[in-house]
């Protein structure tokens, strides 16, 4: 049987029955759309509102912080190049500090606003939220696990910068490396040794943290005189010797007090110590030790005190010479005229007559 014979023995569809299946289908839609559309308007408009509160939560509270680090900059920057702007403030510190706080507030805050609009769109779409609590939890314990190095890092980093225990400029003994601070960071703190050399410090293997720039430094000075100096000379000497370093400048600024003379410190038959001590600005107690030895030494010198310490010197005696000292020892090879052989007694031979 052809084609066109099958397509003509076919039914052919009535018009009326598919235009009435049409608009059947087409009355169903519009009344689950009229049924639905309060719904999906009030969770659209929820969930727009929920973006809107957040986006502008968000904007206002890293503008809040953002003028309140401008704030503390510009309290830094004021009392900087003044006497106790000098002493007690060091801007770049205070600069790095509020820079590193402000980035840890403003990530904080980030993520606390928009994870908490995340979860409230996800419950306006009707989802179950238990499940991916669920996993995100036990991801945050399996995170915490392999990356414990970094959080402990991070976290003591986050407590140093909080509580200021040092910042750039101080000079600190971490343990495991010294010298001074010279960026601090939430992770790693760099420290520049004595000899140059930069340490990277992690925050989280610091146990102690001695900083030697906070408060104020001790200078302390010991002078070795003979036992017979009279002791209240070597008192008045250096008494005059320190206040007069106390009067001058730099000293009178880098000083934070009286020059103590706190007595004996050892007496021995051959000498007796005299120690000395001050209070100073921090960091500066070398730099007064090396001043107050070379003013102690020059009114010594002055008064006819003698610093005594070290090897003793020997008294010039006139030496001896041993006559025998260039002598070599005499040997079978040694000439017979020589005088090593002349002054040797000479061996009697064996007598082997008998």
């Amino acid at each position: 049987m052809s084609l066109s014979a099958l397509l003509a023995a076919a039914p052919s569809p009535e018009p009326g029955s598919s235009f009435d299946e049409a608009a059947k289908q087409a009355g169903d839609a519009a009344g689950w759309v009229e049924e639905n559309w309060s719904t999906w308007l009030n969770t659209g408009l929820r969930i727009i509102l929920i973006a809107a509160i957040a986006i502008v939560l968000r904007i206002a509270i890293r503008r809040a912080l953002t003028k309140l680090i401008e704030r503390m900059n510009r309290s830094a920057q004021a009392v900087e190049g003044t006497a106790l702007g000098g002493l007690l403030v060091n801007a770049e510190r205070r600069r790095q500090r509020s820079e590193a706080i402000g980035s840890v507030l403003r990530s904080v805050a980030s993520f606390l606003i928009l994870g908490t609009a995340a979860l409230m769109i996800l419950g306006a779409f009707q989802i179950n939220l238990a499940p991916l609590l669920a996993s995100a939890g036990v991801a945050g314990v399996a995170l915490g696990f392999g990356a414990r190095n970094l959080v402990t890092d991070f976290l003591s980093g986050v407590f140093m910068i909080l509580e200021d225990q040092y910042g750039v400029g101080d000079t600190v003994d971490a343990g495991v490396a010294s010298g001074e601070v010279i960026e601090v960071g939430l992770r790693v703190t760099k420290l520049r040794g004595d000899n140059g050399e930069i340490w990277y410090v992690r925050n989280g293997e610091v146990k102690r943290i001695g900083n030697l720039s906070q408060g104020w430094s001790t200078a302390g000075v010991d002078v070795t005189v003979r036992p017979t100096e009279d002791l209240e000379t070597v008192r008045t000497v250096i008494a005059e010797a320190a206040a007069a370093m106390a009067k001058e400048d730099p000293w009178n600024e880098r000083l934070w007090g009286p020059v103590e003379v706190l007595g004996l410190d050892a007496v021995l038959l051959d000498s007796m110590t005299v120690r000395l001590s001050a209070k100073t600005m921090p960091g500066k107690a070398l730099g007064v030790e090396r001043e107050l030895r070379w003013r102690i030494k020059q009114a010594f010198d002055e008064a006819g005190i003698r610093i005594v310490g070290g090897v003793p010197a020997q008294a010039d005696e006139p030496s001896k010479a041993d006559p025998a000292a260039g002598m070599a020892a005499p040997s079978a090879y040694a000439s017979a005229t020589s005088p090593q052989s002349l002054a040797t007694a000479p061996i009697t031979p064996p007598n082997i007559a008998k």
